[in-house]
């Protein structure tokens, strides 16, 4: 489901909040969005279902009195007589460990870095804006101004950094005339946390 914006499919919009946040508070519309994590929980999920799959059949074919197969019986064997200090050991060790902070660090972080927040208007939706987006917003309004013959913004999740090229006019006129229509531009697209402006403004390189 999306929000009419005039730029489709950059504006993605959840009926329902994904976490616990009460509508109208200034704390939750400062959350952003989490990712749902579908790959990197599809590949554990089936790591661990091969692997408990591969033992389960191993331990009921020993107890109907069959041998142990190979790769378990031999992992057993290493397992009871290698060395703690053994290099195999502390790199399986260090392997296990950085999953497992890898796994953390998923769990407890939101992702979907590209998508901005925006203000709450109804208490059951959220919205979020691309970043993408709202650069390509900022670039169109900053081609607007008079002496702007092109314009390079990058927008991050705290600030926008734009680059103009102006080809006539002061350059501190540009710049000036920049940062209003750009103040005013990140004002409209409605985020929680309004962009910080990096305006930069110089001529064009001569050629050859």
């Amino acid at each position: 489901m999306s929000e009419p914006t005039g730029l489709q499919g950059t504006v993605p919009v959840l009926d329902k909040p994904t976490r616990d946040e009460g509508p109208g508070t200034a704390g939750a519309a400062e959350h952003r969005f989490w990712s749902a994590r579908r790959v990197p929980a599809a590949v554990v999920a089936v790591v661990l279902l091969v692997v408990a799959g591969a033992f389960l059949y191993d331990v009921a074919a020993v107890r109907a009195h069959r041998s142990a197969m190979a790769w378990r019986s031999g992992l057993a064997h290493q397992l009871a007589e290698r060395p703690l200090d053994d290099i195999w050991v502390r790199v399986g060790a260090g392997v296990a460990v950085a999953l497992g902070l890898w796994l953390i660090l998923l769990a407890v972080t939101p992702g979907l870095r590209d998508v901005l927040p925006m203000r709450r208007t109804h208490p059951d939706v959220r919205a979020g804006l691309d970043r993408d987006a709202a650069a390509l917003v900022l670039r169109d309004r900053a081609m607007e101004v008079a002496g702007v013959q092109s314009v390079r913004v990058r927008a991050g999740r705290r600030r926008a950094d734009v680059r103009a090229l102006c080809h006539f006019r002061d350059l501190d006129d540009v710049h000036a005339d920049l940062d209003a229509v750009l103040a005013d531009a990140v004002r409209g697209l409605g985020l929680v946390r309004p962009l910080t402006l990096s305006v930069h403004v110089r001529r064009p390189g001569k050629k050859g």
